[in-house]
């Protein structure tokens, strides 16, 4: 007998003596109870599911991941609490990016000693929603077997919801294609960063001696990217998503990098993929990851496309064909670029091993490389950190020319 399939997740109610405080509501009228967490209210956006078994204070501050809602496949979320030094947004002034979050289990007390903030009232304090007593393994399979969900995520305490209207709101969600959010979630203006990588019994350090000096452009920037870079040996300036190339190369920087950032590559690329073609013609050495991968092949010629379920974890096996290695990485992406519309100045150089989607790229005659997945990881395995020594080494070989 065939295994059963779980098409759409089953409309249970938990528990059977409590009238359900939160619903997801998907674009096709499905409808998910459970149990409200967070901050009240409802928000639009696409389910993903996310496989990473530790992290999610830092996955939910991850600017990448703005306008989705969240499924956690581990099911024990919130059970270490909320510091203050897990958030990977680097501009604090934004609202969270992230639509909402779907939980197996109902959020514990934490139980960690660096935890500062019960997970449910950090949650509250970001304006972020939250549903338990998901049966999060049939959603996720939903996901796999369909793509990525349009969904509206609701949660009143009272318990009182118009499931009709929530549906029609699901429904009407145009979707992540052509959303330009990184305007969403870039800084304001720019600003120095020289805060080195955590340490066990130390914390975060300080560059005090660096050898260079990179631009990054904030697309949706996290600040662990920041944080490997100025350990490399960078002090670092971030500038907003929409900065010239002309006021980039003035600031004379021994490397651009291109961060990663949410939403459509091809719309944030209307305004960026012009500029980032006069940065990668100056010669100037150019590092991409994730969003800033996918403009930079925009901007070389290549085109990138939707994904069916997109890739959201900390444990996706990359190959480096350099080195014939395989890397565990950490990614989030819902859009790739597409192999087969590389140009012959461009050679690929990482697949994932799960799908066999393009991972890396670097152009043959230029230093100018990217990745689409995360090589900081926060959370995640320390597998691609050679990418920022490589970067380095490029920025090294450039300053020997001038």
């Amino acid at each position: 007998m065939a295994a059963p399939t779980h098409a759409t997740p089953p409309r249970t109610q938990p528990w059977a003596d409590e009238a359900p405080t939160a619903m997801l509501v998907l674009a096709n009228g499905t409808v998910i109870e459970g149990r409200g967490a967070g901050a009240a209210g409802a928000a639009v956006g696409e389910v993903c599911f996310n496989t990473a078994m530790t992290g999610y204070q830092e996955i939910l501050t991850d600017p990448s991941y703005a306008g989705q809602i969240i499924t956690f496949t581990f099911p024990h979320i919130g059970n270490v609490g909320a510091n203050t030094e897990d958030i990977e947004t680097s501009n604090l002034a934004a609202a969270s990016g992230v639509k909402g979050c779907v939980l197996r289990t109902s959020i514990t007390q934490p139980s960690n000693w660096r935890a500062a903030q019960d997970f449910d009232a950090w949650l509250k304090a970001r304006g972020i929603i939250a549903i338990a007593g998901v049966d999060t393994r049939a959603l996720t399979t939903l996901i796999r077997e369909n793509g990525m969900q349009n969904a509206i995520i609701a949660h009143a305490p009272n318990g009182v919801f118009d499931v009709e209207a929530l549906k029609r709101e699901a429904a009407s969600w145009s979707g992540m294609i052509g959303l330009d959010l990184a305007k969403e979630v870039t800084c304001g203006q720019s600003y120095s960063w020289d805060e080195t990588s955590w340490q066990w019994g130390e914390g975060y350090g300080r560059q005090e001696s660096p050898r260079f000096h990179v631009v990054a452009i904030d697309f949706g920037l996290k600040r662990n990217i920041l944080r490997e870079l100025a350990t490399a040996g960078c002090t670092v300036t971030v500038v907003p998503a929409t900065t010239s190339a002309e006021a980039i190369l003035a600031r004379n920087p021994d490397g651009v990098f291109v961060s990663n950032g949410p939403g459509d590559p091809a719309a944030t690329g209307a305004y960026a993929v012009p500029e980032l073609k006069k940065i990668v013609k100056s010669g100037v050495p150019t590092f991409g990851i994730c969003l800033g991968h996918q403009m930079l092949g925009l901007a070389l010629g290549a085109e990138t496309a939707k994904m069916h379920q997109g890739h959201h974890g900390a444990n996706h096996p990359v190959k480096d064909y350099a080195t014939e290695k395989v890397e565990i990485t950490s990614m989030n992406h819902g859009f790739a670029v597409t192999r087969d519309s590389l140009p012959d100045t461009v050679a690929e150089t990482h697949s994932s091993l799960f799908d066999g989607s393009n991972a890396g790229l670097k152009v043959k005659d230029k230093p100018v490389f990217s990745v689409q997945y995360h090589p900081e990881a926060s959370p995640g395995p320390q597998d691609s950190h050679y990418l920022f020594t490589r970067f380095v080494e490029l920025m090294t070989a450039h300053k020997k020319t001038m």
